[in-house]
C-alpha cells in the first residue's frame, strides 16, 4: 500500500471524517473526549485552501485554511490504526514546505505528546496572544465557546517559515 502525500481528490473526501473520528479516540485515555457534531474535516473540507492525504486510499490528511491572511493548519489526523510509524512526518513536512516560507499557524493542546511537543520537533514555537489577529483570536473563542479548552490546555503555534 502506498503511503505517498498528495492533495485530496473527490473520491478520498468520504473517508476522512472516518479518520478524524478514529484519530480523536486515540485522546480517550489522556482523559479528552471530543464533544459529538460534526468533524473538523466536515466543517472545513469545502473551504480549505489546501487538503493533503497520505495514502491512497487515504489513511490520514492535513486540512489548511487562512486565518488572518496566512496559512494555518485546522486538522492533522490519522487512522488509529496506522499511529506511532512516522507516517504524519512526511504530511506535515509537506504542509511546512507548501507554506513556502511564509507563517504558518495552528491551535493545539499543549501537553498532549502528539501535539504541542510533536510540532515543536518541526520548529513550531508558540505564538504570544500579542500577536494574534482578529481571525486568529475568534478562532480562540470559538474553540473556547465548543468546550475544546475544557479538555486540556491549549496554545497558539507558528512556524516561522524562512
Amino acid at each position: 500500500m502506498a503511503y505517498a502525500v498528495r492533495p485530496a481528490e473527490d473520491r478520498d473526501l468520504p473517508l476522512l471524517a472516518e479518520i478524524e473520528r478514529s484519530a480523536d479516540g486515540v485522546f480517550g485515555p489522556l482523559g479528552i473526549a471530543f464533544p459529538v457534531g460534526p468533524t473538523v474535516i466536515e466543517e472545513v473540507a469545502a473551504g480549505a485552501l489546501q487538503l493533503l492525504v497520505v495514502g491512497d486510499p487515504p489513511i490520514g490528511f492535513a486540512a489548511v485554511i487562512e486565518v488572518d491572511g496566512h496559512r494555518h493548519l485546522e486538522q492533522i489526523a490519522l487512522h488509529a490504526d496506522h499511529t506511532g510509524r512516522g507516517l504524519g512526518r512526511p504530511l506535515m513536512e509537506r504542509v511546512i514546505g507548501d507554506a513556502d516560507g511564509g507563517e504558518l499557524t495552528l491551535i493545539t493542546f499543549r501537553d498532549v505528546p502528539w501535539n504541542g511537543p510533536w510540532y515543536a520537533q518541526f520548529g513550531f514555537v508558540e505564538m504570544p496572544e500579542s500577536e494574534w489577529g482578529p481571525e486568529l483570536r475568534a478562532h480562540w473563542q470559538a474553540e473556547i465557546a465548543a468546550g475544546l479548552h475544557e479538555l486540556g490546555p491549549r496554545l497558539v503555534m507558528r512556524h516561522p517559515g524562512s
